[in-house]
């Protein structure tokens, strides 16, 4: 039985493992209950990770329209 890492499952659900890997991944999560409550946390975190809308500070969008209209100005 191979051991698969966490990074491994992480490429699994995102696609991008080989097709060999993907196999090999597919038949041990039918037998080791273990890797499928990793492979669940980590599916679990993903669809929490999409949801997630992240905006900048009002602070930060100023100092950097403040800086290009420096930079601007000094051309």
């Amino acid at each position: 039985m191979t051991n698969f890492t966490l990074e491994d499952l992480v490429l699994y659900l995102y696609k991008e493992t080989s097709p060999q890997q993907t196999i090999a991944i597919a038949r041990a999560l039918q037998n080791d209950w273990a890797l499928r409550e990793k492979l669940e946390v980590l599916t679990a975190a993903m669809k929490r990770l999409d949801k997630i809308t992240v905006s900048p500070r009002t602070e930060v969008v100023l100092n950097v329209l403040a800086h290009a209209r420096e930079e601007a100005e000094a051309v």
